[in-house]
C-alpha cells in the first residue's frame, strides 16, 4: 500500500502546481492513497467549498487542515457535507466538523488524524498528546497516519516518538519548508515537515515585501498570496500490509 501527501497549498500558486503536476504523480507513484493539506488554500488563509471541491477534482481524496482551518466563514456553512475534510481535533471550535476520518484502502481500516501543536499556536485547546491516546483507545482501525500540524521540530519529533509504534505515518506540516529528516522511525514514516505548494520567490508562500515591510517598518499588511513560479513538495510512504509498517518514505519535490 502506498499512501501520497502533499504539504500546504498556499493560495492560486499552489492549486495550480497541485492541478498540473498531481496527475502525473499519481500515476509515476500508484498511491492507494492521496492527502493534501488544504489549510492555506483559499487566498493564503482558509478553505471555500469552490475550492475543497476543486481538490478533490485534483485527485486528492482527503484533505487535512491546520491553524487556518476557519479564516474562512464560509467553511461553517458546509463543513457538515465536506466529508473527506479532515479539521485539527484540538483546534476551537472543536464541535464542527470532524477530526478523525476512516477510510477503507485495500481491505485495511486506515485512521487519518488532523492534530495541531501546542507551542507558539493560538485556539488550541487540548494537548496533542492526550487527544491522540485518546483516539487510539476509542476508535478502531488497522492503520493510522498523522498530519501534525505544529511550529517546532522538536514537539514533532517528540510526538512521533511517544506514537510511532502505533501510527504508519505521521507528517508535519505549517512551517511551510520541506526537512530532510525523513526516516523510518520503528516502522513508521516520518518527517518534520512536508514542505508547501505555493509561490518559489516568496517568504512561505506569501508575498516577500509585505512580510519586509511588515518585520522592519511595523507597517499594517494584510495576508497577500506571493505570485510567480511555484513549487510542489510532499512525501510518500509504502506500507507493508501483512505487517502493518512502513518499508520506505520519500520526498518530493518540484521546483520551477
Amino acid at each position: 500500500m502506498r499512501i501520497l501527501f502533499i504539504g500546504d497549498i498556499v493560495g492560486s500558486p499552489g492549486r495550480q502546481m497541485l492541478q498540473q503536476h498531481l496527475p502525473a504523480l499519481k500515476e509515476k507513484i500508484c498511491p492507494d492513497l492521496t492527502i493534501v493539506n488544504g489549510e492555506n488554500a483559499a487566498h493564503g488563509k482558509g478553505i471555500t467549498k469552490k475550492i475543497y471541491y476543486q481538490l478533490l477534482g485534483c485527485g486528492a481524496d482527503y484533505i487535512t487542515m491546520g491553524n487556518h482551518t476557519f479564516s474562512k466563514s464560509e467553511l461553517k456553512m458546509f463543513i457538515q457535507e465536506a466529508d473527506r475534510l479532515i479539521r485539527p481535533v484540538n483546534l476551537a471550535p472543536v464541535e464542527l466538523g470532524e477530526g478523525v476520518r476512516i477510510a477503507r484502502v485495500n481491505g485495511k481500516r486506515i485512521g487519518m488524524v488532523n492534530l495541531c501543536g501546542e507551542v507558539f499556536m493560538d485556539n488550541v485547546v487540548r494537548s496533542p498528546f492526550e487527544c491522540m491516546s485518546e483516539i487510539l483507545n476509542r476508535t478502531l482501525a488497522d492503520l493510522w497516519f498523522v498530519d501534525f500540524h505544529g511550529e517546532t521540530t522538536g514537539e514533532k519529533e517528540t510526538f512521533a516518538q511517544v506514537f510511532a509504534d502505533r501510527c504508519v505515518m505521521i507528517v508535519g506540516t505549517h512551517t511551510h519548508v520541506q526537512t530532510a529528516d525523513e526516516q523510518l522511525m520503528r516502522g513508521c514514516a516520518y518527517i518534520s515537515d512536508a514542505g508547501m505548494c505555493g509561490a518559489f520567490d516568496s517568504i512561505l508562500g506569501r508575498d516577500k515585501r509585505e512580510v519586509i515591510e511588515r518585520t522592519l517598518y511595523q507597517i499594517k499588511t494584510r495576508y497577500t498570496v506571493a505570485e510567480g513560479p511555484a513549487m510542489l513538495c510532499g512525501v510518500w510512504a509504502e506500507i507493508d500490509e501483512t505487517t502493518g509498517r512502513a518499508t520506505h518514505i520519500e520526498r518530493i519535490q518540484i521546483r520551477p
